[in-house]
């Protein structure tokens, strides 16, 4: 017997007919011997919809209340689908994040879990139910609030869910068969990835493929939870994010460990979240930068790439621009402008119409001349660049928002990844 971990994302349980087809996987696993943890998200749009009903009671929500209100989501969905698998004969719970042992740090909508400690999960288990927990929640360890984890919050339930009751593995499910070299909305003729290590699909998550979010992965790599991303919309075999060998159980004929080279780029992600913020005339004196980026993090916002440039105006200065989401431009801004004087900058440009287009893959590191490819595709298509940023395993560029679609359609052409076989599927909706 096998403990399994599923969570589901929203356009899987987005209505009662969803609800009752998930329920009917979940009620196979069971009759197939293996102990079930489902963790659930909100069902389809319903978080935006309490996000819009919080802003037309009032512009600036408390953020407790604005947890207290999102969190009502997950647990609707929980308590309909325990409803759903016992219609179906088998013995269901469901759970709050903070019932499940779920516990965060203090900070309202983007809470990070400290620790989990999931004792009533457990015990629901060694009495024969599946039990359901409410994802994207937990509570807070100094205040007791209920606290969100942000989007995508519920794939890190999971795997931390998967983690400490050491399942053998997390089910991932979604609106697409897996993992795509390329997002199949952009590019049909993307090809599902058997298989992909942590290292890579967390750059690829960080460079904006939403089929996982980065902190699950992350997650995942640290405990070591095999992760298997699949569509609740059919039977294919998905994609395994792992380091290791599939588990046993789970192993089929398509996805036996391959002895074969994997190929150079694994996948071309883009990211249309991002604005670039300029910082023109900064004097070009040690610790200028220092302080910029000290402000930046005081407003607990995550910068991206980053380039500095001697200014053409003035050799004494010079102009830093970096990327940050584009939800946190307006607060950069201010924070920036209330210290202009302190710095000694001249002004600040902010352009919100880019994309940022990256190309992810372990074979970068033995093998010259990826670079050159991918700016070759884009120069035939005539997408310019306005940033690069580069690791081991990743190259990033910046573009026009406009040529994103061509610039991403053209690079993962050029790398070989376009598939000869029927077009990939999306099933459902916007697959989160």
């Amino acid at each position: 017997m096998s403990l399994v971990v599923q969570k589901f994302g929203g356009s899987s349980v987005a209505d009662a007919a969803s609800v009752k087809r998930v329920a009917k996987r979940i009620a196979s696993y069971r009759k197939a011997g293996h102990d079930v943890v489902v963790v659930v998200s909100a069902m389809g749009d319903q978080t935006d919809d309490l996000i819009d009903l919080a802003q037309e009671v009032s512009p600036v929500p408390p953020p407790r209340e604005l947890d207290m209100l999102l969190t009502a989501g997950e647990r609707i969905s929980m308590a309909v689908l325990a409803m759903a698998i016992a219609n179906l004969g088998e013995s269901a719970q469901s759970f709050t994040g903070s019932q499940a042992g779920v516990i965060t740090d203090e900070s309202h909508g983007r809470a990070r879990i400290i620790d989990v400690t999931p004792g009533r999960i457990r015990s629901a288990l060694d009495d024969g139910h599946v039990a359901i927990v409410a994802g994207f929640q937990g509570v807070s360890q100094t205040t007791k609030n209920i606290t969100t984890l942000g989007r995508g919050g519920s794939d890190t339930t999971a795997v931390a869910l998967a983690a400490a009751l050491d399942a053998d593995v997390c089910e991932i499910y979604s609106d697409v068969d897996g993992v795509f070299t390329a997002d199949p909305r952009i590019v049909p003729s993307a090809r599902k990835i058997d298989k992909i290590g942590y290292e890579e699909m967390m750059e690829m998550a960080a460079s904006g493929a939403k089929i996982l979010m980065l902190r699950c992965v992350e997650y995942a790599r640290r405990s070591g939870v095999p992760i298997h991303v699949r569509s609740s919309f059919s039977k294919h075999s998905g994609t395994w994010v792992t380091d290791g060998e599939i588990p046993e159980p789970f192993r089929t004929a398509s996805t036996k460990d391959s002895t074969m080279e994997q190929p150079i780029i694994s996948g071309v992600a883009h990211d249309r979240s991002e604005a670039k913020l300029t910082i023109v005339g900064v004097p070009d004196v040690p610790g200028k930068a220092a302080e910029i980026f000290s402000i930046i993090s005081e407003q607990e916002i995550n910068i991206d790439m980053i380039v500095q440039n001697i200014s053409t105006r003035d050799p004494g200065r010079t102009d830093i621009s970096f990327t940050l989401p584009m939800t946190d431009g307006a607060k950069a801004i201010e924070a920036l402008e209330s210290r202009k004087d302190s710095i000694g900058f001249d002004h600040i440009r902010y352009d919100d119409q880019i994309g940022k287009l990256s190309v992810v893959g372990d074979g970068m590191r033995s093998n010259p001349g990826v670079t050159a490819t991918l700016f070759r595709a884009l120069s035939d298509e005539h997408v310019n660049i306005d940033l690069i940023s580069t690791s081991e395993i990743r190259i990033s560029v910046v573009t026009r928002a406009e040529d994103l679609d061509r610039a991403v359609t053209a690079a993962h052409s050029a790398y070989g990844l376009d598939s000869d076989e029927t077009q990939a599927i999306v099933y459902g909706g916007t697959g989160r």
